[in-house]
């Protein structure tokens, strides 16, 4: 009995043992049944090349003005601290009151805000023209010259904080809030899709475009003359057509970057929010064109192909 089971097993197992090889030869040479890495998921999802510019930028907003059309959008409606970029309806609301421009404003210590970023070579007692102080809080991002603009506004910086948010209201501006002229409290807040409506505004002001796109300025402060240079490296690249811009920084909003150019015979308004690196802004800033050039590219020579 023992005899007969033994060499019946004999006679098997090598069947057995084939088949075994044989499923498994399968198994591997069929990609469908081999099970995927974790890893290669996340490659799969993160895939960038021909779907946008690939920004650093936490939030980001490409919108073509010529033909009212958003090109490119992550996160472009959830408000969040603007910084600087708060100068621009500082300008605006400065330019609607039509006060005296070469009216001689002094800087006192109420403009001297204190913390990191704050520093200003505007000592207290400098007197400049509100013009002066418009170039400065456009060009440099001077926060003492934005402070002081505000305070004296008609009714003080109570009026002016209000006036900011009416013109942001009127502008459909529905997240945006600001709570005071510089931007270096957190609490200035609004979306990418809200600081394009204020960009595009902003840039109907032939003064604002021609501040917020100089490349230096010279202003007596004292007995000597202090030069201020932009904020934007872009703006001494002949490569760029830029007509309004504003950069911004404080810890909580990270860097930005806003701009209205020409780019390739179109209006276009860039918002960038929250770049993470000194530099990634400017630099996202050169991808969206980049990009956009690749995409009009493709675009002109698909016309000229089905036209031909």
């Amino acid at each position: 009995m023992n005899r007969g089971k033994a060499l019946l097993w004999a006679a098997v197992a090598p069947l057995i043992l084939a088949s075994t090889l044989a499923r498994a030869a399968t198994s591997t040479s069929d990609p469908s049944t081999t099970p995927h890495h974790p890893r290669h998921r996340r490659h799969a999802h993160h895939r960038t090349a021909g779907d946008g510019p690939n920004l650093r930028s936490m939030s980001a907003l490409v919108l073509d003005e010529t033909h009212s059309q958003v090109l490119y959008s992550r996160r472009a409606d959830a408000p969040q601290p603007i910084a600087s970029i708060s100068k621009l309806m500082t300008a605006m609301v400065v330019m609607d009151a039509k006060q005296p421009l070469d009216e001689v404003l002094e800087i006192t210590s109420d403009d001297c805000a204190v913390g990191r970023g704050t520093a200003s070579r505007l000592r207290v007692g400098t007197r400049l023209t509100r013009t002066d102080l418009l170039h400065l809080a456009l060009m440099s991002s001077e926060n003492r010259a934005a402070h002081a603009l505000g305070r004296n506004y008609p009714g003080g910086m109570t009026a002016f904080v209000r006036a900011m948010n009416a013109k942001a209201e009127a502008l459909g501006m529905t997240t945006a809030h600001f709570v005071e002229p510089t931007g270096l409290s957190s609490d200035n807040v609004a979306s990418a899709d809200d600081l394009s409506k204020m960009v595009a505004a902003a840039a109907k002001y032939p003064l604002i475009r021609e501040y917020s796109t100089d490349r230096h300025y010279t202003v007596r402060v004292g007995r000597r003359s202090v030069e201020f240079r932009t904020t934007d490296s872009l703006v001494a690249n002949p490569a760029w057509q830029i007509i309004v811009q504003k950069t911004g920084y404080i810890a909580e909003a990270g860097r930005c970057l806003v701009m209205q150019a020409v780019i390739d015979g179109r209006k276009v308004v860039i918002v960038l929010l929250n770049s993470f690196g000194k530099y990634t802004r400017v630099a996202d800033a050169r991808r969206v064109r980049k990009w956009m050039e690749a995409k009009l590219s493709v675009e002109t020579a698909r016309t000229a192909g089905s036209t031909a």
